[in-house]
Formats: C-alpha cells, structure tokens, sequence
C-alpha cells in the first residue's frame, strides 16, 4: 500500500525505530537540526515511556495537535491513577485528526496505542472490532501485520485452536522479520498460554515461556522487566501443575521481587494467590496463611465475608495441624489418657461446628434483613428522585411553550396589526401631510422589525430545527464574545440528532456548566467535547481556569448547580466525574448511555 507521511522523514525515522524498542538508534534526536521541538519532545517521552513505563504530563495541555494528544492519551493511560476515558477520548481524537491528514504513519501509532489501551483494560468488548477494522487497513509493514495478528488473536471468544497457534506463530515470524523483542516475547508468552490451557501440551508451554523470558530478561527497561512478571508466574503455575512444587515456589518468588506499577495491584494480588496456594499444597499451613493476610492488603475491593471465609480457612488448617503436633506429643507423655484426650476434643469439636454453623446462620438472617431494608430505602429515594425531575421537566416544558405562545402572538397577532395599521397610512399618504406620513411610517417599520426580533428570539432554543450541536456551538460563540473567554465545541459521531427531549436536556447541562465555568472558574479557554460512540455520548468540559478541591464541593452546594446537573445526569441514567486540581484547571466528564 503507498504510504503517506505528514511529518519530515527524520522524525519517522525515528518513530520506526521506536516502536521496536531500538532505543540504539535514536540516541541523537536531541541534536538533529531537523527536527523541531514538538517532534523531540514526543520523541523523548516515548523513549522515557518504554525505559520507565510512565509518562509526565504534558506541558501544553491545550495544544490538541497529533503528537500532544497522543502524549496526553499515554499520560492518562500510565499514571498511578490510571484515567481509561480520558486515554481513550485523547488517542480517539489523534486517530481522527491522523486520518483527516491521511497520515499513514500517525494512523497506526494511534491505532496500536487504542488497541493497547482495550486491550490493558478491557474495556467495552464491542468497541474493540471498530478499532482493529480500522488499524488493518494501514498494515503497511511487518511489524504493523505482527501487531494486528498479535492483538486480534487476543481478542477472539470462540477459536480454533491449533489452527490459532499457527496464525501466532506467523504472527513471531513477522514480528522476527520486523526485529521486535518486545513483540517476539509476547508471542511466544501468548503462544505458550495456548499450549497450556487448551492442549495440554506442557513442554511445548514450558518452551514457549522460556523463550519469552530470555528476551524480556535482555533488556533492563520496564517495558521488557514489567512482563517477566506474568512469565515468571506462567512457568511456576506449570510447574505446580507438574506437581514440582519447590521449582514452582522459586517463579512465583522471582515474580513477587519485581517491582511493577502500582496500577498492576490486581497482578500482586495474583502472585501472592499463587504462593499461597503452593505453600498450601506443601502443607505449609503456616505461609499460606500468610500469603492469603498479605494478598488481603491489595485485594479491598473484594467482599468483607468472603475475604474472612479464605482466611478463616487457612487460619484453621494452620491452627489445626499445630494441634496436632501438641497432642502427638501429648500422646507420647499421657498414653493412658489417650481415649480421654479424644473424646474430649471430639467433643469440642461437634460443639465448635454447631456454635459456629448457628452463628453463621444467624449472621445469614441478619444480612438478608439489612439487604432488604436498604432495598426499600433505594426504592424510596429512587421515586422521590423521579418526582423532583418530573418537575423540572415539567417546568422546562412549560418555559419553552410559554416561550412558543408568546412568539406566535406577537407574530401573528400584533404583526399583523402593525401591518394593518401601515395599509391605513398608505392610504393617508393620498390625502395628507407627506412629511407626517414619511415619519409615521418610519416609526411602523421599526416597531415591526422590533416585534419580529422578539419573536425570533423568543423562538429559539434547542427544539428549534437547529439541533443539539449547532445549539452549543451558537451559545459557545455568544459567551466568547461577551465574557472574553475562548469556547471551542469538538464533536465526534454526532452526524444524526438525538430524540428532542434528550438534546434538550443534554444543552441545559452543557449550558449550566458553561454558566459555572463564567461565574467561578475565571477561565480563558474552555473545550466542549462532544462525542458519540453509538451506544454512549460522552460530555467533557474541560478549562484552565483557578480549579478548586473537588472534596470539599458536594451535590447540594449552592451558586456551582451541581445539584441541577447531578439530578438530570442521574435522570438519564448517565455517570458525572469531577477532576480538579487548584490553580490547574477544571476536567468534568459525563457518560450518558443512549
């Protein structure tokens, strides 16, 4: 296919180099008089990116070109607090501009950095096809091929099997061809999944996942370290599988020691899962039930009771076997005692069972009472809720008919008397004074011309035939120029109208945050996103104005409309985040489901 590039051939020098890890190559881009400063700086956080595995922030947080939005998707994608919408809507709108200069290059960097993206958080499975479609129409090289196999074949529900580990195993040859390590060691670590769980093949699994290790273990950046921690416990859940328990303890060590980020807490929880369950089968009750307490720091979004269950299960295997040591030597001192010593533990045992299960089931009741009691008070809340939205509706509906009835009077009624009255005076102009005449006639013109400016103004609004984007983007036009605040209103998918009511409602909450933005946020530039993704329209208003701490803002603080907004956010069924930092500006970003 013919390859098309809109910037110089320096910087996609570089850029190729980049996405092969060949960091070798490009140790002299700071010195090149060819590149500018825009180029450099993308080049260098790419380069920081796969040494550290994180980005900083931008320094241009309003420069929405290629490169900037890419750098913003990785900032927001990387750091501690990973911010998936954010990363997301960024390489969107990079992608959206790379094809609107028909960039094959940027295209496919913006394709690759989406599908990693999906592909780190799973997020919405049928967003996922829409992108890969996109991304294999710009296959222009190896190692664009090897990514899309690589990325497809991860994506696949129902497979065949063999027939998959050929296509990834062509998938390695072209990522070999490309001479991408950090490529080639996914492969083989995908490929010896493959063989691990649906063949049952563990000694092709087991090569396949040394492979991989030797290439990560190459290179000293966290891109390459960062996965030797999945290998490590691949090679140690086979092993366990083997039954060699001791060498499976061994990997799953190596993998707890490397220092991932804090993002990846669900992958610490794992390994200490794993470690746990080893020492378990060793019958090293005692670890075990260590590991399971450590596990319990990173796992806090699991349930309270089942985390109790686990541990209280390993606890008793622990407390069980040391008792079993103290009465083996128990048994060695008081052997004539020894039918006693039974009978009496069989006895405290039937009765710490009963107390326990009469416990546990009164425990049972008592949850089920709170569950249905807290379901009851949701029910209320939820009705009390409706009714204080029907109001509003119903009060907005009314505005906007008043608003109608006035305009058809003064239209229909009132104009059409002023004309009346001027056909009266054509006929004075035969008869009378001229000069009377000309001035009479001057003040008519003016007091229709007046009349239809109500009209026209009393009319508008977003039920009018203009829509929900041209509604905002007039409104963003009119407060930049009265309030000398830049508002500009990106929309992406928004080609079709939404159903009336919604368009409505959306432009009254765009409308009430723009009205927040003037009153508190002394702000110079604000960005209106608007993008729609077929099943959900996204709403992000983002400006740089004093910010403020949103912890001390709450739903029924008054002069921001929080409550306003939150009530018809909620009305919708849609989801609003507040991001702010003092000094920092402002981010607030609504999901609405359509």
């Amino acid at each position: 296919m013919s390859i098309n590039y809109m910037y110089a051939q320096e910087f996609n020098y570089y850029i190729e180099k980049l996405k092969i890890s060949n960091l070798d190559s490009v140790n002299n881009y700071k010195t090149n008089p060819r590149l500018n400063e825009e180029e450099k700086n993308y080049i260098q956080k790419q380069i920081f990116l796969i040494k550290k595995g994180e980005v900083t922030a931008p320094k241009k947080d309003n420069d929405n070109s290629i490169l900037n939005n890419l750098l913003k998707g990785d900032y927001y994608l990387f750091k501690k607090n990973t911010n998936d919408s954010l990363s997301f809507n960024y390489y969107v709108e990079a992608l959206k501009s790379s094809e609107e200069k028909n960039d094959t290059l940027l295209i496919t960097e913006s394709c690759r950095k989406i599908m990693l993206q999906l592909y780190k958080s799973r997020r919405a499975v049928e967003v996922y096809p829409t992108y890969l479609k996109i991304y294999k129409n710009f296959l222009y090289d190896n190692n664009e091929k090897a990514n899309y196999i690589f990325y497809y074949y991860n994506h696949q529900t129902t497979i065949t099997r063999i027939a998959t580990i050929n296509e990834l195993k062509d998938g390695l040859k072209l990522a070999h061809k490309a001479s991408n390590k950090y490529l080639q060691g996914k492969f083989n670590q995908l490929i010896g999944l493959f063989y691990q769980y649906y063949i049952n093949e563990l000694d092709s699994a087991l090569t396949h996942q040394f492979k991989a290790k030797r290439i990560f273990e190459k290179k000293p950046y966290t891109l390459f370290v960062n996965e030797l921690y999945g290998v490590n416990a691949n090679i140690g859940l086979m092993y366990q599988g083997k039954g060699e328990l001791d060498i499976a303890q061994s990997y799953f060590e190596e993998a707890s020691k490397i220092n991932i980020p804090n993002y990846k807490y669900l992958e610490k929880v794992k390994i200490r899962g794993l470690l746990a369950t080893n020492y378990y089968l060793k019958k090293d009750y005692k670890k075990a039930y260590d590991y399971i307490i450590e596990q319990n720091k990173y796992l806090d979004t699991l349930n309270e009771y089942d985390k109790a269950n686990k541990v209280n299960e390993i606890n008793t295997k622990y407390k069980t076997a040391k008792k079993e040591k103290e009465n083996l030597i128990l048994e060695s001192k008081r052997k004539r005692n020894q039918n006693i010593a039974i009978g009496l533990a069989s006895s405290l045992a039937l009765g710490s069972i009963i107390a326990f299960l009469l416990f546990k089931s009164t425990k049972r009741k008592q949850k089920l009472a709170e569950q249905e009691k807290e379901i009851e008070t949701q029910k209320l809340t939820t009705v009390l809720k409706e009714q204080e939205l029907n109001a509003i509706d119903a009060m907005i509906e009314g505005q906007e008919k008043e608003r109608q009835r006035i305009a058809n009077d003064l239209h229909d009624d009132l104009g059409g008397l002023m004309t009346t009255v001027k056909w009266h005076f054509n006929a004075l102009k035969e008869n009378g004074s001229t000069e009377l005449y000309d001035k009479t006639n001057t003040l008519l013109d003016e007091a229709y011309q007046k009349i239809r400016s109500v009209s026209h103004a009393k009319n508008s609004g977003v039920i009018a035939k203009q829509g929900l984007l041209k509604a905002v983007k007039e409104m963003a036009n009119k407060v930049s120029v009265a309030n000398r605040l830049e508002i500009e209103v990106i929309d992406h998918g928004l080609e079709n109208r939404l159903e009336n009511s919604l368009e409505l409602t959306i432009f009254r909450i765009i409308q009430e945050l723009t009205a927040n933005t003037i009153k508190h946020a002394q702000a110079t530039e604000t960005n209106i996103h608007i993008t729609n993704h077929d099943d959900s329209l996204n709403i992000m208003v983002e400006d740089n104005g004093i910010g403020f701490n949103p912890n001390q803002i709450t739903k029924t603080s008054k002069g921001m409309g929080i409550s306003s907004i939150d009530k018809r956010v909620e009305h919708l069924n849609g989801k609003m985040t507040i991001e702010s930092e003092i000094y920092k500006g402002t981010t607030i970003i609504i999901d609405i489901p359509l």
